[in-house]
């Protein structure tokens, strides 16, 4: 909607770069300069003129925001998980922004005891993250980091649970992996490099002074992550490391702390894969010859290969996703058809069935699973129609018994509502699906306001799930739809493959088809149809609207990565290092030009552009706040529109 205020003007310094004798002018480079007080004022001058823009929209905020809340069960609970004689679950208060951590011993009658209070970590601070939250073996200490910052960088601290009070044991700059030992006194964690990296993996006993922690690994590849994690049966720490398209797995026994990490299998570039244990042997899921990925069983304690033992064997038309391993079943998780679904086998890979679910269109999320002892399977199952429920599946008995249902308390009917599957054609004749929801009463042949969803990148796949708050939306006539482009892995991994690196185009003109195939079936028209998509979905969103900027009325770009050159020739920033393997290296001259013919801030030029509502964070460390924010300046000097952004 215009605003009687004019949009802000960022000030022109031309700077030159220079790369494979091309010699770009960014006349907004400036902008990085975080500590600079012109760029400040700049950022905060966009912020004002965003609350002026929207105020005649004020009305509708306030309306919005009732709707919002009245859909939140303020007053709410997980479903308890037992671990030994505890009942572990979170819940929340009315009036309160973040959840409380309680337990009970012995029985859900039990008295409740608060282990930690969110709220309270929050005070005094406009941003409260929990990364870590890690009760010990013997259930007597808690081991948590927060981040009030927002800038993914931890402060682990250590509640003794009897008493209530910290030890003095706090440990700066770690990154979202802590795990104890068997012992309940050693505890593993790991710290951030210079460009928040998760890059070295420390062992603290109880009571010693941090400062003098032993490294237990350093990883010196700046293209790898580390990471910890533990077995189902809670017998080994797995330190995994992993890059773009190359893991290595080690191991630490719980109850040997002071054990190296021992290698299961050393990494060789392209080869990936995640670990499982149970009773003497590894259970490998693996892209080795497999590219949707295979089940493979290795003996504990040996690196050859020559003794690992295919139980699941590679599909074409099945991504094999991740597995839990229980005592006397495995739950695999994989992609068919674009969907995901669960098969229940026996510790040999034998007799699989597959879990039933009830509608056509849906998404199901494993976990949490912490009794490898359990013949029961935990996932959350929902739909764009369905609220999320917690589901215990029994795997010997084959039944589904429903534990929560997430309740929407200003009422909600799903007969209301129809949630569709439909496929667009790419220009090279790839079948694109597309998942849609609408009211049913609403819905009016020649177009509906229409909001389509895009991401497709690092493989993630966009799920068709359930959101509240997009009931406003529908309620108000709204289509809305997920176009499940390529560089997500729906359709398996080479669905990704083909969105990424020399291929990346694919995810841009998958995203156009989408939308042309909602407004050729009538769902939508041009001129009332709206865009989104956040970070890499904001790169999709920059790329998109330069190739087809009339087929959009709007765009929301949340965080996007849209100054893909000027990034990824930085390798001092976040993440840029280890994602040369999803969008290339600038420095080879032929990733440099495929980069630069689709990067959006590159490649802006003086056209009408649609409406715009572009976010950043000051202190993200995925994409820098200054790439919304140079794109959105310069967008000012190319639109020849009436846009506003």
């Amino acid at each position: 909607m215009p605003s009687r205020a004019m949009p802000p003007r960022a000030r022109q310094i031309p700077h030159e770069l220079t790369m494979h004798g091309e010699t770009r002018v960014d006349p907004y480079f400036w902008l990085r300069e975080r500590d600079n007080p012109d760029v400040i004022a700049y950022l905060e001058a966009e912020n004002a003129y965003l609350k002026d823009a929207l105020r005649p929209t004020e009305p509708l905020q306030e309306q919005l925001y009732a709707e919002l809340r009245g859909r939140i069960k303020e007053d709410d609970a997980t479903v308890p998980v037992q671990r030994d004689e505890y009942f572990y679950y979170a819940r929340t208060e009315t009036g309160k922004q973040y959840p409380i951590f309680c337990r009970k011993r012995g029985g859900l009658d039990a008295p409740e005891e608060i282990l930690l209070d969110q709220n309270a970590l929050a005070e005094g601070h406009p941003f409260c993250k929990l990364g870590v939250y890690r009760v010990s073996p013997d259930h007597r200490l808690l081991a948590y980091s927060v981040d009030t910052a927002g800038s993914e960088q931890f402060m682990l601290r250590i509640k003794d649970l009897a008493t209530g009070e910290h030890l003095p044991d706090t440990i700066l700059n770690t990154s979202y992996s802590a795990e104890w030992a068997a012992d309940s006194r050693t505890l593993f964690y790991v710290t951030l490099d210079e460009s928040w990296r998760p890059f070295k993996l420390w062992r603290h006993r109880l009571g010693d002074d941090p400062a003098g922690d032993s490294p237990v690994y350093h990883e010196t590849d700046e293209s790898f992550f580390v990471r910890l994690s533990k077995t189902t049966s809670k017998a080994y720490l797995l330190v995994s490391l992993d890059s773009t398209n190359t893991s290595e797995v080690r191991y630490i026994p719980a109850d040997q702390p002071e054990s190296a990490p021992a290698v299961i299998a050393p990494r060789r570039h392209g080869i990936e894969y995640s670990v499982e244990h149970h009773g003497d042997r590894w259970l490998i899921v693996t892209n080795e010859d497999a590219i949707n990925f295979r089940l493979m069983a290795a003996p504990i304690g040996s690196q050859s290969r020559e003794l690992w033992i295919e139980l699941i064997p590679h599909r074409d038309d099945v991504l094999l996703e991740d597995l839990t391993a229980f005592r006397d079943y495995l739950a695999l998780y994989e992609r068919a058809d674009g969907y995901k679904r669960i098969r229940i086998a026996t510790p040999k890979g034998e007799h699989l069935r597959a879990v039933a679910f009830p509608e056509p269109v849906y998404t199901v999320t494993p976990g949490p699973n912490e009794n490898f002892e359990s013949r029961v399977v935990r996932f959350t199952y929902h739909s764009l129609v369905t609220p999320p429920s917690v589901i215990d599946y029994d795997m010997a008995a084959g039944r589904w018994i429903e534990r929560k249902r997430d309740e929407i308390p200003s009422g909600y009917d799903p007969a209301l509502y129809e949630s569709r599957r439909l496929y667009a054609t790419a220009p090279d004749g790839a079948r694109v699906p597309i998942s849609l929801v609408y009211r049913r009463d609403q819905r009016r042949e020649g177009g509906n306001p229409a909001l389509l969803y895009g991401y497709g990148a690092y493989g993630v796949s966009s799920e068709p799930a359930f959101q509240a708050h997009r009931i406003s939306l529908l309620d108000r006539g709204f289509v809305f739809a997920i176009a499940h482009v390529r560089g997500g892995s729906e359709l398996g991994r080479r669905w990704y493959e083909d969105g990424k690196l020399l291929r990346k185009k694919n995810t841009f003109t998958d995203f156009i088809a989408c939308a042309e195939e909602l407004i050729r079936q009538g769902y939508t028209t041009p001129d009332r149809l709206a865009i989104m998509g956040g970070s890499a979905g904001g790169l999709l969103m920059g790329a998109v609207v330069n190739l087809r900027p009339d087929l959009f009325k709007a765009v929301i770009a949340k965080v996007p990565f849209v100054d893909v050159i000027n990034t990824m020739s930085d390798p001092s920033l976040p993440l840029t290092v280890i994602e040369y393997e999803q969008w290339g290296n600038p420095n080879d001259r032929q990733y440099y030009d495929y980069m630069r013919s689709y990067s959006p801030y590159d490649n802006l030029e003086s056209r009408a552009y649609p409406h715009m509502l572009v976010t950043a964070g000051l202190n993200d460390p995925r994409v820098s706040y200054w790439e919304p924010a140079k794109w959105v300046a310069k967008l000012r000097t190319v639109n020849t529109g009436r846009s506003e952004e």
